[in-house]
């Protein structure tokens, strides 16, 4: 198979740096890597330059979903795009497994892999910890099963091409910034055409970097407006939304006495007042999130 590997970025030099030489690493390497930042200087060009990977940078605009879209259609003639966040750490075997995984299972048109650890879900990792975990778990034998997903972790997705081609799929632009929950509504345009996998042969760390992320209000505004428009435009269930925006709300309620120090839950909180608010006046809309500060 002919693979790219494909990183958006916004504001993050020093750590994109950190892991694309992790993604040197690989036992399987990509045959192309191609960057899309969101600003020139967000990309160290002098370091790129001598990696054993043939790099092309790309220009999409602002917004997550521009940047995925911007590499997709450089991509499009691969077999596969593996798409990992600029500070998600792949165990090095993760290629060659995906790789194993999409020429064995022909069914399978998207993958996701499962994590050692993610520090969205706290304060974050730092690079030398999650090297030191990823040299632990290269010794170990990695699973090989998978189960059936709802939808990809946006930090680590295997997408087959050829389904995206012929149907002319993209990530929805109407998702601003940091687009929360595209990679669901992206997981649930290919669903029709095969299956959707997390598979324990794809692992890696996730860092969970705090920096270039949207404000607590503006999130918190997007935990709400944007699953209500994946129901309506029918790539989201009404029941996996509805968990979502529960689970979110309740969270910030819950943590709003006594926030954690990486969490803004009284902007989150904000955010999804303003959600319902502007739910009732009818003016709710995913890119609201533009006018607020």
């Amino acid at each position: 198979m002919r693979i790219v590997v494909g990183i958006p970025t916004a504001g993050r030099r020093a750590i994109l740096s950190e892991t694309i030489s992790e993604l040197s690493r690989q036992t399987r390497l990509p045959d192309q890597l191609v960057i899309c930042p969101a600003n020139a200087d967000d990309v160290d060009q002098e370091f790129i330059s001598r990696l054993p990977v043939s790099t092309m940078i790309v220009r999409g605009g602002e917004g997550l979903p521009r940047q995925r879209n911007a590499i997709l259609r450089c991509s499009i003639d691969f077999d596969a795009l593996v798409f990992f966040d600029d500070d998600f750490f792949p165990a090095n075997s993760y290629l060659a497994n995906a790789e194993r995984l999409m020429e064995n299972d022909a069914s399978v048109v998207l993958a996701t892999g499962r994590l050692l650890e993610d520090g969205v879900r706290g304060p974050g990792l730092m690079p030398v910890y999650a090297r030191q975990k990823l040299e632990t778990v290269a010794a170990a034998r990695l699973g090989n099963s998978s189960v059936p997903y709802y939808g990809a972790y946006g930090c680590n997705m295997v997408i087959r091409l050829a389904p995206v081609r012929e149907h002319q799929l993209t990530f929805d632009e109407a998702l601003p910034l940091y687009a929360w929950q595209e990679d669901i509504d992206f997981s649930r345009q290919l669903a029709p055409h095969g299956r959707i996998v997390r598979s324990d042969a794809l692992t890696g760390i996730h860092l969970g970097v705090k920096r270039g992320r949207a404000s607590g209000v503006k999130f918190g505004y997007s935990q709400i407006a944007n699953p209500l428009y994946l129901i309506r435009k029918g790539t989201m269930s009404a029941r996996f939304g509805a968990r979502t925006m529960a689970r979110n709300l309740a969270s910030n309620l819950i943590h709003l006495p006594r926030p954690e120090p990486h969490v803004d839950r009284l902007g989150r909180f904000k955010g999804n007042m303003l959600a319902f608010l502007d739910l009732l006046r009818g003016r709710l809309h995913p890119k609201r999130i533009l006018e607020l500060q």
